[in-house]
């Protein structure tokens, strides 16, 4: 996904961030439409009203993206996108050892946001894009989990079709006739197919296995490789600070997921012990304890 990111920073210039985001949604729909066939999913309200949300979620999670990182560093960038899914992992956990991962999020958020002198001169309204980002995110996953249960793979092209409808008309107005340009083209496949028809695809099968909270921390990981593909391929420098802040936000997910593992863990022990216990009752032999045992007692006790 961050070399599709990569690719689209170079396209910028011609498109304009939201003309690529647009560019991207609508190629992606097409690839995936042929390949997946969404118009034979059989959808009730319920179902139409997950993928629509779904559809929007996306389609302004790669808007507000690539608004964002034309403004910013991808590794900065990714790293407040990712406080989307971090929230939605945070919300749907009971466990007071949460709020040291918020803590340390809240620390690495303000090492990065614009609001304090160690964050630097990040741009403002770069930031506000990641964030909007994030929110879109923690949206995505949300209603992704229900589009995908209700029609399978084939709500990852519906959903994009959804994002590229919404999308679309935005992309238009801000760059007319370049995004039909000869060179344009060919790098808006690329960028459709490494950035989301592929991933998304992906991650709609992990959607469909794996516990929002699961999918959401898995994605810790993004930060450090977007900085990274932004270090090598775009030559984006960030000073021992953002690196660390990077790695605090990293660290504050993972966290999360550890955490989260663990007391999955712990319940299932505690939910599995009972069953154990009833299972064995029933399978003791007679008179070496459990309930056949009492009842053979019983039985000797009235002879």
């Amino acid at each position: 996904m961050q070399t599709g990111a990569v690719v689209a920073k170079r396209l910028f210039p011609i498109a304009g961030p939201t003309g690529t985001a647009a560019l991207r949604l609508v190629f992606a729909a097409l690839m995936l439409g042929m390949l997946l066939r969404p118009w034979r999913a059989r959808l009730d309200t319920a179902a139409w009203r997950a993928v629509v949300m779904y559809g929007l979620a996306l389609g302004g999670m790669n808007a507000l993206y690539y608004a964002s990182i034309s403004r910013l560093p991808l590794g900065i960038a990714t790293a407040l996108e990712i406080t989307g899914p971090f929230i939605v992992a945070v919300l749907t956990s009971r466990r007071g050892v949460d709020f040291l991962w918020i803590a340390l999020a809240a620390v690495g958020l303000l090492l990065l946001l614009p609001i304090t002198r160690a964050a630097g001169g990040i741009d403002r309204a770069g930031a506000a894009f990641a964030l909007g980002a994030g929110a879109c995110w923690a949206l995505y996953i949300v209603f992704g989990q229900r589009a995908g249960a209700a029609c399978g793979v084939q709500a990852t092209a519906l959903g994009m079709i959804v994002g590229a409808v919404a999308v679309a008309p935005f992309g238009i107005m801000s760059a007319g006739a370049r995004l039909f340009a000869p060179r344009v083209l060919p790098l808006a496949i690329a960028v459709a197919l490494l950035s989301t028809a592929i991933p998304y695809s992906l991650e709609m099968v992990a959607l469909r296995k794996l516990p929002a909270r699961s999918f959401s921390t898995l994605m810790s990981i993004q930060p450090a490789f977007a900085a990274l593909f932004g270090l090598v391929l775009l030559d984006e420098h960030l000073a021992p600070r953002q690196w660390l802040a990077i790695a605090i936000v990293m660290a504050a997910s993972a966290g999360t997921t550890a955490t989260a593992a663990h007391e999955s863990r712990r319940t299932g022990l505690r939910s599995a012990a009972p069953v154990r216990a009833q299972r064995d009752a029933r399978h003791a032999p007679p008179g070496r304890g459990g309930t056949n045992g009492n009842a053979d007692r019983s039985r000797q006790a009235v002879a």
